[in-house]
This record gives structure tokens, C-alpha cells and sequence, in this order.
């Protein structure tokens, strides 16, 4: 509840006054009078009246409409949006009559908007057990927590494993970038080994898609391994006499989209992550040997490839819960003969992170700029497109997508399920969690160096007056993080969009990502958002994928691209 200043000033004035009926209490001996003088407290805090004033303040036309999208999906009764709900439905419902009020065309399944996507969230059942037998001994049993940690399989509902375990570092198979932790080393029908992360040497996206645990089960698993588990090269701490161990910290549920068994999509079937291994753990399948892993150091280390002398067994159960979400997808035909089959994507999640289970007071991750802005900016750059009055040549999907806080997964089941051939997408542009609470000087576009779309997204970019400016955070890998890399992954050329840092960006972006990324400030009644910026940002989308959809060639992969070359795209010649 919020006190009016009047009220707050008649009790300051109602506490002098008792005050002056009692003695004063003299100061400390010594101090000053100042010192005596309590410091000033926070400022109060905005009554309702006031914060719904700020929000509710006047806007031009064209701001307003993107600020009306967000005041809605970021609003306290969408709770968060979060994958599966009945709150994100009723977000879908609303993107899908926005596409509708626009002009776009269904492009969901049966002639709608939406395209169903079956979810299914996944978590061990029960205790999981791992032995290790030495040759010619006896079983002996891995203790979780001290051990080992294990991983639920969303594929199977049983997984058990019994072989042999072989350490190969990294476990990372690229020979272009000086790493072939296979090289000459036999794991079929065995367990692979592998430590966390990838050398420190490769290029930031790079180095983030091969840290993932699901590339390297797939690698492992096209070398023929069957299993999969990480290992730790760091001692673990000492335990207190008497402490009670930890339980098992892999219990919580996750979320990928459902097969027809009611199973979960894995990124290796055949090679399934079993868990992962402490430094203790390690020691008793590899002996004395993993002191030498454990002498290895540096950014760039080189693992020795170790065989254990026995065999590991791993047996898990995983507990399905099926659900159910939507991707929304409307469409504008193009209209040349010879391109109109042809389909650029522009595509934003939609959802967001929902409820937090505890915590005091709000509780609700609204997601505001993340990314119900991303989903305001599309929807306006689609009525940009029909109200220009010019119909592209090719084409143009807009894609509003679920599951993207929970591992990209709406994106990925429309990648595996699409709705027009695989074939005919030649591009996708991505919009997500657009930081838009300064004056962005320049655009960040991630993956623009990679494909032909690069010198196509820089004159879009500069025609608005606006410069594009490299990636300002290569570490984090951004670039294999957000829904084009699904496009990717099936050889689509593919550029995800940002506000740039120059001038008073760097100072915002840290801001949000330090106090309100994935938190509930992340609403409009905390974030200043700039919407002159927002129609700005717009503008500058709109103009990349005119000029996409208008262009006279295809986008390709520039010749070498790791990626382009890994998933099979068309390359540049």
C-alpha cells in the first residue's frame, strides 16, 4: 500500500512535535551535530496513480500501436507467458489476430494461424545407479552427489549402458580449427569421456556451439560411441566431518517438443548424455592415469586419450508429462513468377519464463523487452509490409515462435515440421529481446559475416542511418543461441538483429542484463523504453527484409563457412 505525500507529511510533522515534549537524548561525546543527523532515506516509491500515468502517457500513432502489443503480452495476466500455459494460448490467440488484422495469411496448420507444437517436459523417475567394474574385479558402486550426477534421457523411458569408457578431452571433431580429440582413437560400442567447454582459441560462436553437451553427444555418437558423460576437472571441496551429502541436483523438469511415442527429441538418440562425473568419479574409472588430466592446463589445454581398465554401467528412468503450444505463422504471397515460392522468415519467440515458484512479492517475469517487444516489432513491420501497397517478390513468413526459454524449441519443431518445403526458405531475420531504453547508434547482426545476407543487411542498415558495428560480446556466443539457429542448423542462412552499443548503449544493455534480465523488472512500469527507438528499429528490419524478399539472388553461404559447410547449405562459388 502507497502513502500519499500528505499524509506522509503530517506524520513527519506529527513526530517533531512528540518529540519536543521529551528530553532530547544528548550526542555521543565527541561527535558533531551532524553526525547525530540520520542519513537520508530512498526516495518513496511511485504511488499507482503514478506509475499508470507513465505508462498511459501519450504517444504518437505509430508508437503507440507497438506499446499497445506490449502493454498486453507484458501485462500481468499473461503471467509470464511460459511455454504450455493457458496465459501464453491466450498470447498466441492475440498474435494470431494481430497477423489477421494486418493482412497476413494463415500459414499455421488447417488453413490457421497456429501450428501445433506437442510439447513434453522430462526429469529423472526415481533413484539412478552406476557401477563401475574393473577387469578381472568386482562391481563397485558410484555414489551421487560424491561421484557422479546423473541426467534424465528425454528419449528413452529406460536407458541402461554397460562398456567400456574412453577420455577424449574435449571430444570435439573439427580439423579446420587444430582440435581432433578422435583422431585415431576407436569408441564404437564404448562411452565417451569429455570435459566441459571448448578451447579458448576458437571463435566465440564457434567455441559456444561446440561447449554445448548435445553437440558433442552428437559427435560422439557419429563416431559410434553409445553414451556420453562430462567429467570434471577441478578437485571437488573438502566435506565437513558429519555433513549430510547432496542430493542429486539434476531433478528439475525440462521441456523439449513430444515424438509420437511420447518420448522426447534428443540431439543424439544413440549416444545419450548418462550424467556427469566428479574428479573423484574419474579417478576410479581411470586409475592413476587422471592425474594426468588433472596436470593439464591452460586456455588452449591438450587432454592425453585415456581407456579405463573395466566397464561403466549407467541406469536411468525418465518421467514424461505430455503438453501443448503453438507457433503463429501468417504469411504474405509474393508475387513474381519466377521468386513468389521462395519464402523469407522473419520470425520472435513469443514466450517467456512465467511464474518464479518462490521468492517475496512479484513473482511475475513479465518479459517486456523480452521478447514482447521482439513480437510488437514484428507484427508492425508485417503492417509496414501491407500498407506499403507494393507486395514482395518472395514470399515473407512471419513467425511468432513458443519454447524458446526452454531450448529453442518451438523453433526446432518447425525446422522438423515446416509448413512450406524446407527447401523453398532461403532466409531468416530474428528479433529477440530488443534493448530498446536508449538512442541505439548502430545495429549489431549477428551471423551477417557467415552468408550473402551480410552486404545485404549492411546497406538496409545504412540506408536508415544507422552503421553496423561487430559483435561486441564474441565470449558469449550469441550467434547459436536464439531461434535462427534452428534455420542453421537445416543450411538456411540466417542473421538475428540488435540495438548496437555505441555510445550510451554499452552502459544500457549492462543495466538490463545486470538487473533485469530473465526477472520481474523486466515490465513496463521499470523499463524506460524509448519508442521513437522502437518504431526506428522497425524501420530498419523492415527495410532488411524488403530487400531480401525484392532481391534477385538467393542468399548462400560465404564459401568456407564452418557452418554452411556442416549443415549442408548452399555455398557461394
Amino acid at each position: 500500500m502507497f502513502r500519499s505525500a500528505t499524509a506522509l507529511s503530517l506524520v513527519l510533522i506529527a513526530g517533531v512535535a512528540t518529540a519536543q515534549d521529551r528530553p532530547a537524548t544528548p550526542p555521543p561525546a565527541g561527535a558533531r551535530v551532524a553526525d547525530s543527523v540520520p542519513p537520508p532515506g530512498p526516495p518513496p516509491a511511485p504511488t499507482p496513480a503514478e506509475i499508470n500515468a507513465r505508462v498511459n502517457a501519450v504517444l504518437p500513432p505509430d508508437q503507440a500501436a507497438m506499446k499497445a502489443h506490449v502493454l498486453f503480452l507484458a501485462s500481468d495476466a499473461m503471467r509470464g507467458r511460459e511455454a504450455g500455459s493457458p496465459e501464453f494460448d491466450i498470447a498466441a490467440q492475440y498474435v494470431a489476430a494481430q497477423f489477421y488484422a494486418a493482412g497476413l495469411r494463415p500459414g499455421g496448420d488447417d488453413s490457421g494461424y497456429l501450428q501445433r507444437v506437442p510439447l513434453v517436459t522430462y526429469k529423472l523417475d526415481g533413484d539412478a545407479t552406476a557401477g563401475w567394474t574393473p577387469r578381472g574385479g568386482t562391481a563397485q558402486p558410484l555414489v551421487v552427489g560424491t561421484d557422479w550426477q546423473p541426467s534424465a534421457n528425454p528419449g528413452r523411458t529406460e536407458t541402461t549402458v554397460t562398456a567400456p569408457v574412453v577420455f577424449v578431452g574435449y571430444g570435439i571433431d573439427a580439423a579446420q580449427f587444430g582440435q581432433d580429440d578422435y583422431k585415431g582413437v576407436d569408441v564404437r560400442g564404448r562411452i565417451v569421456a569429455v570435459v566441459q567447454g571448448a578451447p579458448a582459441r576458437f571463435g566465440g560462436e564457434e567455441r559456444a556451439f561446440f561447449a554445448s553437451v548435445g553437440t558433442k553427444a552428437a559427435i560422439a555418437e557419429r563416431h559410434g560411441a553409445i553414451g556420453i558423460v562430462t567429467v570434471s576437472t577441478r578437485p571437488a571441496a573438502a566435506t565437513p566431518p558429519g555433513a549430510v551429502p547432496r542430493p542429486p541436483r539434476n531433478r528439475a523438469e525440462r521441456m523439449t517438443w513430444a515424438k509420437p511415442d511420447g518420448a522426447g527429441r534428443s540431439d543424439a538418440p544413440g549416444a545419450p548424455s548418462l550424467g556427469s562425473l566428479t574428479a573423484a568419479g574419474a579417478a576410479k574409472l581411470f586409475g592413476a592415469d587422471w592425474a594426468k588430466v588433472m596436470a593439464v592446463t591452460g586456455d588452449n589445454p591438450r587432454y592425453p586419450t585415456l581407456r579405463s581398465a573395466g566397464t561403466l554401467t549407467v541406469a536411468t528412468r525418465t518421467a514424461f508429462t505430455p503438453g501443448a503450444s503453438s507457433n503463429v505463422i501468417g504469411v504474405i504471397p509474393g508475387t513474381d513468377p519466377a521468386l513468389k515460392h521462395e519464402v523469407v522468415v522473419l520470425s520472435a519467440h513469443l514466450d517467456h519464463i512465467g511464474v518464479n515458484a518462490t521468492g517475496e512479492g512479484d513473482r511475475i517475469n513479465n518479459g517486456a523487452l523480452d521478447n514482447a517487444l521482439g513480437i510488437a516489432s514484428l507484427i508492425e513491420e508485417a503492417k509496414r509490409f501491407t500498407a506499403s501497397g507494393t507486395p514482395p517478390k518472395r514470399t515473407i513468413m512471419f513467425l511468432a515462435v513458443t519454447g524458446e526459454e526452454k531450448g529453442l524449441v518451438g523453433s526446432d519443431w518447425f525446422a522438423n515440421h515446416p509448413t512450406v518445403p524446407l527447401a523453398d526458405i532461403v532466409a531468416d531475420v530474428n528479433l529477440d529481446m530488443p534493448i530498446l531504453t536508449y538512442r541505439f547508434e548502430d545495429m549489431i547482426v549477428y551471423g551477417a559475416d557467415r552468408t550473402t545476407l551480410g552486404p545485404v543487411v549492411r546497406r538496409a542498415v545504412e540506408s536508415a542511418g544507422v552503421g553496423m558495428s561487430p559483435d561486441p560480446m564474441p565470449e558469449q556466443g550469441i550467434f547459436v543461441r536464439s531461434d535462427h539457429f534452428r534455420f542453421v542448423q537445416k543450411g538456411i542462412p540466417a542473421v538475428f538483429l540488435w540495438p548496437g552499443q555505441k555510445g550510451p548503449g554499452a552502459a544500457a544493455v549492462a543495466a538490463f542484463m545486470g538487473r533485469c534480465y530473465h526477472r520481474p523488472c523486466d515490465e513496463l512500469a521499470q523499463q524506460p523504453i524509448m519508442w521513437d527507438q522502437g518504431v526506428r528499429f522497425v524501420d530498419v528490419n523492415y527495410r532488411i527484409a524488403r530487400e531480401v524478399a525484392d532481391g534477385a539472388a538467393r542468399p548462400v553461404w560465404n564459401r568456407g563457412d564452418y557452418f554452411g559447410m556442416l549443415y549442408k547449405g548452399r555455398m557461394a562459388r
